[in-house]
């Protein structure tokens, strides 16, 4: 009885085991990795159109505060204007 409770675990555990290998070997084959690529390819344009929503958002939330502070009469705080080249201490506009 012990010899066939073992013959079984066996069976069992090489039937897994062929199974893992087969489906890993697939995953070499021409049409494996062309699916891959395909998931991995996927998954980037979802990423990048995730961050083009997400940059939009932020630019119509940015000109929303903007429009605000114009209707009220405020001058507009320009955050990056030291960043650009035009207005940089030393840049062309100062120098002529």
């Amino acid at each position: 009885m012990k010899r066939l409770l073992w013959l079984g675990v066996g069976l069992a555990v090489g039937a897994i085991v062929v199974r893992k290998l087969t489906r890993k070997a697939e995953e070499f084959t021409p049409t494996g990795i062309a699916t891959s690529l395909s998931q991995s390819a996927g998954g980037l344009v979802e990423s990048m159109r995730s961050f083009v929503e997400d940059v939009r958002d932020g630019m119509a939330e940015r000109e929303q505060q903007i429009h605000e502070a114009f209707a009220a009469g405020e001058l507009y705080e320009d955050k990056f204007a030291e960043l650009r080249e035009d207005t940089q201490p030393g840049s062309q506009e100062e120098n002529r």
